[in-house]
């Protein structure tokens, strides 16, 4: 009987273990970043090109942005906490204006951490790169990669990245509320859990709040 009340006790102390812990396996951002649509939960990483774990962790990201509801909305931001990384926040936008992040997203990580040849602080290294793989002319690309536009996006990329609270990437932030990351979940796959848990509260709150 004691064996078995202890196994009942063990059961149960694990099951209450198994949701994720505001303060441990995910905080609230340091202030709230605004959403691009009120309708849906917004799930945004925050990631850098030239970061070893963000590429590790993005095929197993994109597995699981594909598995996600019509509820929920992803998008990428390059995070920029100092100026070494805007080379790869300005390349990252390149690529979105010119509509080729679907093409070249993955290989520019290959290019950088499995090739190795391209360095993530190369400005002209990654425009000649971006041109080549995307057969476009190199004048297009530069104007592109120096423009207005992009700079303005990588401006708010660095705010971003401050309002987020990040002290690392790869990030998750969560409808401009939570951040989580693998160094506070544990893994990778264990922050995509605190994510699908944050998720599934704040559908709940939506849903109450209709009520």
């Amino acid at each position: 009987m004691k064996k078995f009340l202890a196994v009942l006790m063990l059961i149960f102390s694990t099951s209450i273990m198994a949701d994720p812990q505001a303060g441990n396996d995910y905080i609230q951002t340091a202030q709230a970043i605004p959403t691009d649509s009120a309708d849906k939960i917004e799930v945004m990483e925050i990631f850098w090109y030239g970061c070893p774990h963000c590429y590790l962790f993005d095929p197993i990201l994109s597995a699981w942005v594909k598995k996600l509801p019509s509820d929920v909305y992803f998008k990428r931001v390059p995070g920029v906490p100092r100026q070494e990384w805007v080379p790869m926040a300005k390349a990252y936008y390149t690529l979105d204006a010119l509509g080729l992040t679907d093409k070249l997203h993955s290989q520019l990580f290959d290019a950088i951490h499995k090739q190795k040849t391209l360095k993530p602080t190369d400005d002209a290294g990654t425009i000649d790169w971006i041109s080549k793989q995307a057969g476009l002319d190199k004048k297009k690309v530069e104007e592109t990669y120096n423009s207005f536009s992009t700079n303005t996006k990588v401006m708010r990329a660095m705010q971003i990245f401050r309002a987020s609270g990040a002290t690392g990437v790869p990030s998750l932030v969560i409808d401009g509320k939570f951040i989580t990351s693998s160094t506070m979940a544990g893994t990778n796959e264990d922050s995509l859990k605190v994510a699908d848990y944050i998720i599934s509260n704040i559908r709940k709150e939506k849903a109450a709040a209709k009520k």
